[in-house]
């Protein structure tokens, strides 16, 4: 009965030591006799018992791995604490085992390094601008050296900068004067703008008056011609009937009694109209045109008036 009972029970440790079942997403290192054998794929696997053995076991999920804060000095001689964060992920898992002593104290390491370096060829304000070269810088710098240990590092992001007290106060400062200068350019802009659209204004007014003056001037001067042209053509019909008037019988004999006529009217007006009488000097022409003037009055057709 004890004899059954110990066989059962080296058939049951010969068993577990035998059949294996390795997890989705995870990479098994066997050993033969202390030698690297072979690596055992997620799913039910065999192992020789007392021969070979599970010497590592290894995840091959990305893997987010904590970068202890430090002091970083930039090129201005400005101290920065800085924090990160890498993502990486075990591509050989023979590597990984065998290719270093702690992989992950290994890449937490050379991270940091390589943070200082990279830091510490850039100026305070470029490093708060360029995050994302400082990222890629150290992702590039990691994966190169961690390519011997099997690891691929996927990224790394820096999580926080912080600069002393006192460059804090001054960057503040600096910011505030900024949005000053901004918010007073603003404002003047703003007035300019406002003095250009006056002027545009006036301008436009003063063009719009001068083209009304324009116009009105032009219609003015239009409507007088139009005026003179109507009163020279009244006068030219007017001259154009006298002219036939004295073309006609009785024309010549009744323009010259009309002149008469308003001669005596003449003279007969000067008299009355000032104390000093006013005598022709040669009293032949006024008897002359009032002679003309009766000889006139007598020819005159019947029916004249």
């Amino acid at each position: 009965m004890e004899l059954a009972i110990v066989l059962a029970a080296i058939a049951v440790i010969f068993i577990s030591q035998t059949f294996k079942i390795v997890p989705q997403q995870h990479a098994w290192v066997v050993e033969r006799l202390g030698k690297y054998d072979r690596t055992l794929t997620p799913g039910l696997k065999f192992v020789v018992p007392f021969i070979e053995r599970v010497a590592y076991k290894h995840s091959l999920k990305e893997v987010p791995l904590d970068v202890p804060s430090q002091v970083c000095i930039t090129r201005d001689n400005t101290q920065l604490q800085v924090d990160g964060i890498i993502y990486f992920q075990i591509t050989d898992p023979m590597r990984a085992s065998y290719g270093s002593s702690n992989y992950i104290f290994a890449i937490t390491q050379l991270a940091q390094t390589l943070l200082r370096s990279v830091i510490g060829k850039m100026e305070l304000d470029k490093t708060f601008e360029e995050r994302d070269t400082i990222n890629a810088s150290v992702v590039n710098a990691l994966d190169e050296a961690a390519a011997n240990w099997g690891v691929k590092v996927l990224r790394y992001e820096i999580k926080d900068l912080t600069p002393p007290a006192e460059i804090l106060r001054s960057m503040q400062a600096q910011i505030t004067a900024e949005r000053e200068k901004r918010a007073l350019i603003a404002a003047s802009e703003g007035r300019k703008q406002e003095q250009i659209n006056i002027a545009t204004g006036e301008r436009e007014a003063f063009i719009a008056r001068s083209e009304g003056q324009r116009q009105a001037e032009i219609n003015q001067a239009q409507g007088e011609a139009s005026a003179i042209l109507a009163v020279a053509e009244a006068s030219a019909e007017a001259i154009r009937k006298i002219a036939e008037a004295i073309r006609s019988p009785g024309g010549e004999q009744a323009v010259q009694l009309k002149v008469a006529e308003k001669a005596v009217e003449a003279y007969a007006q000067l008299a009355q109209k000032n104390n000093t009488m006013i005598v022709p000097g040669n009293m032949s022409e006024v008897s002359a045109l009032i002679g003309t003037a009766m000889s006139l009055l007598k020819s005159k057709p019947p029916g004249a008036n």
